[in-house]
């Protein structure tokens, strides 16, 4: 053509070599540049007689007929709007037999504007191909170099059908290759960045497609995603549970599958005790979008895969999956610093409240002392949510443990009490404390080790050293210490029943409150060495847990 040619000296050479009008009529719809990664260059083309692309129009789920919007079909859609504006005329559509899983195809019975009536067959190329008569001695060839390339195909057939009107599976054999639909979808520039994060979260990424394996496999290694296995439909039919169960774990890319073979798969993953998102936006993904853990699907998809989904993304991207993970994660975490402080600390304090009661002639607190320590401590941990979360808290999944939640307040509940008894020591044998000034000891001893074990609860690393709280977490659990130590020292003391401690108490608090913290550490250190008793047992779901989840959103408790 009269173009100007680049700076690739081949490509001069070529076209100064091309006899002329030797690409007359051929259309690029579209390039994928030389790199030197590939070693290639890429184009799509619409050859001169632009029969594969009518043919397509014709077999396509809709009708693009004036003003009426293309199906949700998106290689429909896209074939339509790459024909624009040269859309086939004359031609009346006189049966149709729609696309389904099993055959992978659709038809159509077209008269054409000569009178002519055909059969046009377009779908997955292996299926077109199997109904063909005699092929082209290049057919293979030409698809194997387009699913290598990471082309998504179609393949399109015909044949003349002059007394059929509504096509049937059976009619769809001795077919004319037409020729092939190669659509190139790349992947997102960010899908790649976003793989590496759900990776570094522990979280396996599989594909389940109906694609040809090799454009599958062409897709993950452009993402920089490893593939241990590929296994496709028909090999999937030919394994029993337990033989699927075996390959599934191993296996990264899933082709050429049906909707029942995607929810076999999840099923499968599910029973071995493996959590299961799965992420799809199409009719055929509904099924195993119920059968996941955690259905996941975007604005943009079909109302069945909305509808059948837990979670629907507005926003098309795999970071959002990762930032939810990981913003799961840590708010887990910081739910369980709750938990164990809270069971820790108020173990110890009941535990110290019994024993003292039934030692001393007089309450240890007073309900109302009660009261407003606890007051002071629930105001402190209003920050946890704040908190940061070390990396190995988020780099795997945590999951409720009770049996670890009750070790740990078996384990440091009584050092709590343990120090709170010292405290009753040095009140009632230094100081020889009355009734008020032993509950205002006491009060700040409770207050100052209660509310600064949190520091040491919250990581499993040294606090401060190797782990920093947040700074709300920090100035809340210093301020509540604080307002603790003045209370009794303030114009409030009266009528709160305190009263003000000598100068050695607040001496002898400051040495038992280090002490404290220094051997809730020395213990933490051993406590998470320590293997829990048992392995633990897989978390297996069943149609039981599938329902309840299923009717959760629709249920509401009778009383």
């Amino acid at each position: 053509s009269a173009g100007t040619v680049g700076g690739n000296p081949l490509d001069a050479a070529l076209w100064a070599a091309a006899p002329a009008g030797a690409v007359a009529g051929w259309t690029r719809l579209g390039l994928l540049p030389f790199d030197h990664d590939r070693q290639m260059t890429s184009a799509v083309v619409r050859r001169p007689d632009g029969r594969p692309m009518l043919l397509g129009l014709l077999a396509s789920d809709v009708e693009a007929a004036a003003g009426q919007a293309v199906g949700g079909n998106p290689l429909d859609r896209a074939l339509w709007q790459a024909a624009e504006p040269d859309l086939p005329t004359g031609y009346r559509r006189v049966g149709e037999l729609p696309f389904d899983h099993t055959r992978r195809l659709s038809s159509v019975v077209v008269d054409t504007p000569a009178g002519d009536r055909m059969l046009v067959t377009k779908g997955a190329p292996e299926a077109v191909l199997a109904r063909c008569g005699q092929l082209p001695a290049t057919a293979q060839v030409v698809l194997d170099e387009l699913f290598t390339s990471g082309a998504r195909v179609i393949a399109v057939g015909y044949r003349p059908a002059p007394a059929l009107t509504e096509p049937t599976a059976a009619d769809e054999r001795q077919l004319h290759l037409a020729g092939y639909l190669a659509f190139r979808d790349p992947a997102k520039a960010s899908a790649a960045r976003s793989l590496r994060r759900l990776a570094a979260l522990g979280i396996t990424v599989k594909i389940a497609t109906g694609d040809n394996p090799r454009v599958a496999q062409k897709v993950c290694l452009d993402l920089g995603l490893p593939v241990t296995g590929v296994l496709t439909g028909p090999e999937l039919d030919a394994l029993d549970d337990a033989e699927l169960a075996q390959r599934v774990r191993d296996t990264t890319v899933f082709a050429r599958i049906s909707p029942e073979h995607k929810g076999r798969i999840v099923r499968s993953l599910r029973q071995h005790g493996r959590a299961v998102g799965f992420l799809g936006d199409g009719v055929n993904d509904a099924l195993a979008l119920h059968q996941a853990d955690i259905g996941i699907s975007v604005d943009s998809a079909t109302d069945v895969a909305k509808d059948a989904a837990d979670v629907v993304l507005l926003e098309k991207s795999l970071d959002v999956l990762a930032d939810g993970v990981s913003e799961g994660r840590r708010i887990f975490a910081n739910t369980i610093k709750y938990v164990l402080m809270g069971t820790s600390s108020n173990f110890g304090n009941m535990f110290s409240a019994a024993a003292a009661s039934a030692m001393l002639p007089f309450l240890p607190m007073l309900p109302s002392q009660i009261l407003l320590n606890n007051l002071l401590y629930d105001a402190s941990q209003l920050a946890i949510p704040t908190d940061h979360v070390d990396r190995e808290q988020l780099a795997a999944p945590s999951h409720w443990d009770i049996g670890f939640i009750r070790r740990f307040m078996l384990t440091f509940g009584p050092i709590s009490s343990l120090f709170d008894f010292l405290t009753f020591g040095v009140m009632l044998g230094i100081l020889h404390a009355d009734a008020e000034l032993f509950r205002s000891g006491w009060f700040v001893e409770s207050l100052a080790t209660q509310t600064l074990i949190i520091f040491a609860i919250r990581t499993r690393r040294v606090p401060f050293l190797r782990s920093l709280p947040s700074l709300p977490l920090t100035v809340a659990a210093l301020s509540t210490v604080a307002v603790g130590v003045v209370l009794p020292l303030s114009p409030l003391a009266g009528p709160l029943g305190f009263t003000s401690p000598p100068a050695l108490f607040y001496l002898a608090l400051a040495g038992m409150v280090l002490a404290y913290l220094v051997l809730i550490e020395i213990v933490k250190a051993a406590f998470y060495n320590q293997p829990a008793a048992g392995a633990p047992k897989p978390r297996l779901r069943g149609h039981r847990h599938l329902l309840h989840r299923r009717a959760a959103r629709f249920s509401s408790a009778q009383h």
